[in-house]
């Protein structure tokens, strides 16, 4: 080979590159897959949804509201999405199996389970915290997206595989004061999605984790609810600015393609440079 001729390769590489980074290549990386989104009628799960079919999956949306996911399934049907939606509290285990009998008899199948649904009913000392705050916390942010794992997994071997992302916060890395059952329970879904990765990957099925920052929703909005506490927040992160939904929703799409086949067990935080490893 002539030298000469590697910078022409080397533009042509990093054209490839560049590219292949902003999805110019490929175009509907989810054709055809369906995929199932948990709290996914606003804010991050919304954004989730609509990215999801944006990349051409068929989305079943959920919310505990019926108004919700009517109102959400009107707006990504107008923009002419493949997306339908049902009723959900993933707390309780018959809105779980209509959520998936839902998606199997519209769609054939399963092979994506994004698990968004969380509270936060507490904010105070541990002192003051009672028995049911800590049962409220731990059943919603942690027992049910296992439990929604243990519903979808039987769907997903019939189609060959899946892919589930769990939703967790960099309070799993870097705890909020007062929000002492939230933190823990988004710390344990570090580990649920390790341990599922681990049990899960012989029926290729990949588990992974999005940790978000603090991303300007009404679940986040005590942050941000006026310009001198948002401006004190943006100061104490690297990219100054906080997150939109949006900045989740491309991260999960990968996650949920070929192109992260070989991604699993693995947590990816998107904190505009908030530190985030233990």
């Amino acid at each position: 080979m002539h030298k000469a001729g590697l910078p022409g390769l080397c533009v042509s590489a990093w054209n490839s590159v560049r590219m292949a980074s902003s999805g110019m290549t490929r175009r509907d990386p989810l054709a055809n897959k369906v995929a199932l989104v948990t709290a996914s009628t606003d804010g991050i799960g919304f954004a989730i949804a609509r990215r999801l079919a944006q990349d051409g999956a068929h989305v079943v949306v959920s919310s505990r509201k019926q108004q919700n996911v009517d109102q959400a399934v009107a707006t990504l049907q107008g923009e002419g999405l493949s997306v339908t939606g049902t009723v959900c509290h993933v707390g309780k285990a018959e809105d779980r199996e209509r959520l998936v009998a839902m998606a199997v008899k519209l769609h054939g199948g399963i092979d994506i389970l994004v698990s968004n649904a969380a509270v936060n009913p507490f904010f105070g000392s541990l002192m003051d915290m009672t028995e049911e705050v800590w049962d409220k916390t731990l059943d919603i942010n942690v027992k049910a997206p296992a439990l929604m794992t243990k519903a979808v997994v039987p769907e997903m071997e019939k189609r060959g595989g899946g892919s589930l992302v769990i939703v967790a916060s960099i309070a799993a890395f870097s705890p909020s004061p007062g929000f002492l059952p939230y933190n823990v329970s988004k710390t344990a879904l570090l580990g649920l999605t390790k341990t599922l990765a681990i049990e899960l990957a012989p029926r290729n099925i990949r588990v992974n984790c999005l940790a978000p920052g603090l991303i300007k929703t009404s679940f986040s909005r005590m942050f941000w609810m006026d310009k001198e506490k948002e401006e004190r927040m943006k100061q104490t992160l690297q990219i100054r600015r906080l997150g939109e939904p949006e900045d989740c929703a491309g991260i999960v799409s990968f996650l949920c393609s070929e192109d992260a086949s070989y991604i699993t067990g693995e947590t990816v935080v998107v904190g505009g440079g908030t530190p985030s490893r233990l």
